[in-house]
């Protein structure tokens, strides 16, 4: 019986936009690194692993440290190095092959005389998020690295890593396919520059809109979109995947109906939902889709009817006069959201 905020999982909606990449990885030949952090699940892990999947991604250490309790041993942890936590990547490197990402001289130096284990270092690229990561022109800085990770034996120099995160801003399959298509210039250009001396390093490119827009994606070595496994309402209105793909919903219990103002409450809000919205043409704020709950998943989203804002453990649902009858406190709705990968870390403790 649902009587809090559930997060729910359709298993054959995550199979599919497995499948759907690792067909492409295959068909592009490219390596396929998928990012764990969207799902950070367990079970999720294991349907990624029957098909094939050996290499992963996650964004911490202690998610690799979790991830490799469940016997995965090939784990990037695509996030710059946080050298406060050298001890734990030391542990770590012990019983997985593991790559760190850098983007300074002074973190890769700092790493070169405390690393113990043999360990595979990713220069981070920054192709215009502007997040984190060396610009492609910073070419002394790059040199420096490189010149460090080459010259220590416990460091493997693996090549230039970069997130176009920039595509969520995007303006359609025109714009984010030409950012993909810059980020694999750029990190080509570099790529070709040290070849010759590190004739195996490679690009690793992670992003879900691009991956999933482009039909080929042979001129990276490497992909690490993560977000496809669940897919959200931003990559529905960003247009990377239809709403029958979206996988994820949060069951919610209707606490409040008020007609007169065509809204109804629900108990979850920003600590299960979170605070990320989409802005509407229209100016409003967009939280999240209303859909109805059925035996075996959900419907389509109710028209009209969105998450209008959250506070807390509050959130409030426009919902159409002409469906506002349907509902009273006690009822259970579903609500699609916005970003699944921070409702998924939001609610995996309940």
């Amino acid at each position: 019986m649902i009587n809090k905020p559930t997060l729910l999982i359709s298993k054959s909606k995550v199979e599919r936009n497995i499948s759907r990449m690792v067909k492409k990885a295959k068909r592009s030949a490219v390596i396929f690194r998928p990012h764990f952090k969207t799902h950070q699940s367990v079970g999720i892990g294991e349907l990624f692993r029957k098909m094939g999947v050996k290499q992963i991604t996650v964004s911490s250490v202690s998610m690799a440290d979790y991830f490799a309790a469940h016997g995965w041993d090939d784990i990037t942890i695509a996030f710059p190095v946080n050298l406060r936590e050298t001890d734990k990547i030391n542990q770590l490197s012990e019983k997985v092959h593991l790559n760190l990402l850098v983007d300074s001289a002074y973190s890769t130096r700092q790493l070169a005389g405390s690393l113990l284990s043999e360990t595979g270092i990713f220069i981070e690229i920054d192709n215009g998020y502007h997040r984190s990561g060396l610009l492609p022109g910073q070419i002394q800085e790059i040199d420096e690295i490189v010149k460090i990770a080459g010259n220590i034996s416990h460091m493997v120099f693996k090549g230039f890593l970069n997130h176009a995160g920039n595509t969520y801003n995007a303006k359609g399959k025109v714009e984010i396919l030409s950012i993909m298509n810059d980020a694999a210039d750029k990190l080509n250009a570099l790529k070709n520059k040290y070849h010759g001396r590190f004739p195996d390093i490679i690009t690793s490119y992670g992003d879900t809109p691009s991956c999933s827009l482009a039909e080929d994606l042979s001129a990276f070595d490497e992909i690490r979109p993560g977000n496809f496994v669940y897919y959200d309402v931003m990559q529905y209105h960003i247009g990377s995947c239809s709403l029958d793909d979206i996988a994820v919903a949060v069951a919610c219990p209707v606490v409040s109906v008020y007609p007169g103002r065509n809204e109804i409450v629900i108990y979850g809000g920003a600590v299960h939902l979170s605070k990320e919205f989409i802005a509407a043409d229209n100016g409003f704020k967009l939280f999240g889709y209303v859909v109805n709950l059925t035996g075996d998943g959900w419907s389509e989203p109710i028209p009209g009817a969105y998450v209008s804002s959250v506070s807390q453990e509050h959130g409030i649902v426009k919902m159409p006069e002409k469906f506002i009858e349907q509902f009273k406190p006690g009822d259970v709705v579903g609500i699609l959201p916005v970003h699944s990968c921070l409702t998924a870390n939001l609610m995996k403790e309940d």
